[in-house]
């Protein structure tokens, strides 16, 4: 029997700005319906529980501090650790690996976002370009979406043919016992956001041009497609949750908890142990410049200071 971990649910923060956006614009509801999806009812009171943005930021502290350890430990102890994030869209995989990642090093903490395979990396292997981004000893890599692909967009796209989905989703629990057996910590995390946050979060991106670029053609036709994309998940989870590669289940309805219980659980799956360092002790500068350090910048190209 399997079994997967489900990260309790909570309330969604940014679904309340989003609703207001929608029933403040008429413009935003009339893109809904052209996407195929019908506006969403105005609504009085969100029915959730905030977090309050001070007991957030003070939690994500606290967290953010447990990831520097855990890099220290990484580097410390040599280990290769890879962490997969996978979902619907609009399910807050960026929010959440950007707070997994802004205070910590890029060196150890690094980010594979591949774009679409080009003519000849789809002549090669399947896993063939994923390789190449994995980690030595002492790095962590967090993939932002990854070889699932295959068993998500490409199948419900039609990227991909049926014998290939079913070879692959055939293939990867064996491939994944390699990469365990060798030392290798595996973690994979699915996010999972509702039908109607997923609509709020679509028409919040219609007309913001800060999140515009995130509404690609291949959302907008995603977007008719969410039973499609259940079925392959379920598929997916079906075939490759297994006991040494299992899947960890966050609800992400409201991102910022989504967020503090998926490193909180990331953290509880690395054990960590203090490493030894000398205490860092600045030495003493001279009291006077030798130089004068205004003397070479006399001339140069400054930037406008507009701010």
């Amino acid at each position: 029997m399997q079994y997967l971990l489900l990260v309790p649910p909570s309330g969604t923060r940014e679904a309340e700005r989003a609703l207001m956006q929608i029933n403040a614009a008429p413009g935003l509801r009339t893109t809904l319906a052209i996407v195929g999806c019908a506006p969403i009812p105005p609504t009085s009171q969100p029915s959730w529980q905030m977090m309050k943005p001070k007991k957030y930021s003070e939690e994500l502290r606290r967290l953010q501090t447990g990831l520097c350890k855990l890099q220290e430990w990484v580097k410390y102890k040599g280990l290769r650790i890879v962490v997969i994030f996978e979902g619907r869209d609009a399910a807050g995989k960026g929010g959440t690996i950007k707070a997994l990642t802004e205070r910590v090093s890029p060196r150890v903490f690094r980010v594979a976002a591949l774009p679409a395979p080009s003519d000849r990396e789809k002549t090669q292997m399947y896993f063939q370009r994923y390789m190449p981004h994995f980690p030595a000893a002492g790095e962590i890599v967090i993939f932002d979406r990854s070889y699932y692909n295959r068993a998500g967009v490409e199948h419900v796209m039609g990227f991909c043919t049926p014998e290939q989905h079913r070879g692959f989703l055939a293939l990867v629990p064996f491939v994944e016992r390699i990469m365990v057996e060798g030392g290798l910590i595996l973690i994979k995390y699915w996010l999972e956001v509702g039908k109607e946050e997923q609509a709020r979060r679509f028409a919040a991106r219609v007309d913001d041009p800060l999140r515009q670029w995130k509404l690609s053609p291949m959302d907008v036709e995603a977007w008719r497609r969410w039973d499609e994309y259940t079925r392959a998940r379920d598929e997916m989870l079906l075939s490759t949750d297994t006991p040494h590669a299992p899947w960890y289940i966050v609800r992400s309805d409201d991102k910022k908890t989504a967020r503090l219980n998926c490193i909180s659980h990331l953290l509880s799956l690395v054990p960590t142990e203090d490493v030894p360092r000398e205490k860092i002790k600045l030495p003493k500068r001279p009291a006077k410049d030798k130089y004068d350090p205004e003397a070479g910048l006399a001339g140069r190209k400054f930037v406008p200071e507009l701010h």
